[in-house]
């Protein structure tokens, strides 16, 4: 297994995040990089969400993020444990696409996660089969087709 390093992000790292961002290969699975940087730096210092960047040896290339899942009220995670953890990832460098860097630093960090709490949940969009497989490969299983807070459908996935 790839020795994947979790180092916090810093405001340093917002120029390479935003530009991951705007790549072709995010397909449009989170906002631009402008407007997810800005959330970002304003949860910078916060211990509500768990932010960090994901290297191999020395080398950025991958965002990882956790928080409690119930921690905003996320409808798609109601009755679940109140422990539970929820992800989201993406590989920003294209450079490390379609070598299973995204299921192998998924399984590395719930491995991390999963010395204290009762499981680990996340939720991509259905359409979005290359999350879905890459979580799938770390160990999650498919739990169900749900509305999030606005309405738009997510899969909701579960690691216990």
């Amino acid at each position: 297994m790839a020795d994947y390093r979790f180092r916090p992000i810093s405001r340093a790292d917002l120029p390479m995040f935003r530009h991951w961002l705007d790549q072709p290969h995010m397909g449009g699975w989170w906002a631009d990089g402008a407007t997810e940087a800005r959330l970002i730096e304003e949860d910078l210092g916060r211990a509500l969400v768990d932010i960090r960047i994901v290297e191999l040896d020395g080398t950025p290339f991958a965002y990882i993020q956790d928080y409690n899942a119930h921690a905003f009220g996320a409808p798609q995670f109601a009755g679940f444990d109140a422990a539970a953890r929820a992800i989201d990832t993406f590989l920003g460098d294209s450079a490390f696409l379609g070598q299973g860097h995204g299921a192998g630093l998924i399984a590395a960090r719930v491995a991390e996660l999963r010395r204290s709490c009762p499981l680990v949940l996340t939720d991509p969009d259905p359409a979005n089969l290359r999350a879905i497989a890459a979580y799938t490969r770390a160990g999650f299983r498919t739990d169900r087709v749900v509305p999030r807070e606005d309405g738009d459908p997510v899969q909701v996935m579960v690691h216990n």
